[in-house]
């Protein structure tokens, strides 16, 4: 698989980590300036994030907080598709990676790891988005051979995976669904193969083995029943129906006996019928139990919830990526250009940690260059400066972060 953009270490962990490269005595200023930069950041997505939750109140209005007015269908529209734009952007920010729809298929069309098949309805739904994070190639025992044996299978599994679902307006006015008509969920260690269930409208099917494990002894049975209570009950019946149309000349007559033998066999036989519904519905009973308790441990976030949760990610890994390119292009014996800079970061990760990831240096790079904290000559090589000039320079964004609006307020 092509390496992910994600890197697996917390925020800490990665400031931690570059600091006891350095000598001690530069450790302490080190800190100092990566706790600057990732505040700068935090503000920022706060101020992000403030917007987003605006936009989302008016797509999806919480049932205990009262709007200041009636959002009308062209506001509704205008913030729905706000919200879509700012979810890829934060998910493309918090390293997660969108699906195409032939990874969708494949996982309908592959076994999976629950066994269950399942259809969706997707004439109800106007767009459906999977963004996937973390991919681990993992082992699990599995049951076969009716639970009699286990065996263990390798499968690919993600770590988190963003579900974003718009229905269309014929579905909303039908269901009255009471979000919005949209659908935002984070799940956690999904396998690969059951991607399919994280749709809203799916529906549980029977599988071929189901079918044969239900057919084939009500077939048997159904025989049995059939020979031994019906026919001998509907006897009496056949011989009367064919005297009436002239295939048999003797008369049969019905006497209280043969009609509580013709009774106590269709009975036995509604009884047979009912029977192999109730094992129908109870098979499928217990699918949808699987899917439900598959879906219960591994949901992680809903609605609102998830753009928190999306946020804190973005926020985290931009602050990683900015970090890990200063510390390098400061630590680096000579001006590096980008795709140098790129190279001895994974370079660096690989060696020490045995972690590969495509490291993103363009937004690191951007955040640096904006704080201006590199140098950069003619030729296009990169260098960092000083620390403590970098801290001074960082300070001085802090200070400044409100006086625009307190300008603002000031010509007011």
């Amino acid at each position: 698989m092509d390496a992910e953009h994600f890197l697996p270490f917390r925020k800490s962990a990665v400031i931690s980590l570059c600091a006891d490269e350095l000598p001690e005595a530069e450790r302490e200023s080190f800190v100092e300036f990566a706790r600057l930069l990732a505040a700068l950041v935090h503000n920022e997505f706060h101020v992000r994030g403030e917007a987003l939750l605006d936009a989302y109140q008016v797509v999806d209005p919480a049932e205990d907080e009262r709007a200041i007015r009636v959002a009308t269908p062209e506001h509704r529209a205008a913030a729905r598709a706000r919200v879509e734009s700012e979810l890829v952007a934060l998910a493309e920010s918090a390293d997660f990676t969108r699906i195409d729809a032939a990874e969708i298929e494949r996982a309908f069309a592959e076994h999976s790891l629950v066994k269950v098949r399942l259809e969706v309805d997707a004439d109800d739904i106007e767009t459906a988005m999977f963004f996937p994070r973390g991919v681990a190639r993992r082992t699990e025992q599995v049951r076969w051979l009716f639970g009699l044996r286990r065996c263990s299978i390798e499968f690919t599994s993600y770590g988190k995976v963003l579900v974003y679902v718009a229905f269309t307006e014929r579905a909303e006015a039908v269901a009255d669904r009471p979000n919005g008509g949209v659908l935002v969920k984070l799940f956690q260690n999904v396998p690969r193969n059951d991607l399919e269930m994280l749709y809203p409208s799916v529906r549980v099917r029977m599988r071929p083995l189901d079918k044969l494990l239900i057919g084939v002894p009500a077939v048997v049975s159904g025989i049995v029943v059939v020979a031994t209570k019906l026919v001998a009950s509907l006897g009496p019946l056949l011989l009367l129906l064919a005297f009436w149309v002239g295939l048999r000349e003797e008369s049969v007559r019905l006497d209280q006996a043969t009609l509580v033998t013709l009774g106590a066999g269709l009975a036995a036989f509604g009884g047979y019928l009912v029977r192999q519904f109730a094992k129908f519905k109870n098979r499928k009973i217990k699918l949808m139990k699987t899917l439900s308790e598959h879906l219960y441990f591994r949901n992680l976030d809903n609605d609102a919830g998830v753009f928190h949760h999306l946020l804190g990610a973005a926020e985290d890994s931009e602050v990683k990526e900015a970090v890990l390119a200063y510390h390098f292009l400061r630590t680096a014996d000579r001006p590096l250009t980008a795709t140098e800079l790129d190279r001895r970061v994974e370079d660096w990760f690989r060696r020490q940690w045995g972690t590969t990831f495509d490291f993103q240096i363009r937004d690191g790079l951007r955040r640096l260059r904006r704080w201006e904290l590199l140098v950069e000559d003619e030729h296009g090589t990169l260098s960092a400066v000083p620390p403590t000039e970098a801290k001074q320079r960082l300070d001085h964004q802090w200070d400044n972060l409100f006086s625009m609006s307190a300008n603002r307020l000031t010509k007011a």
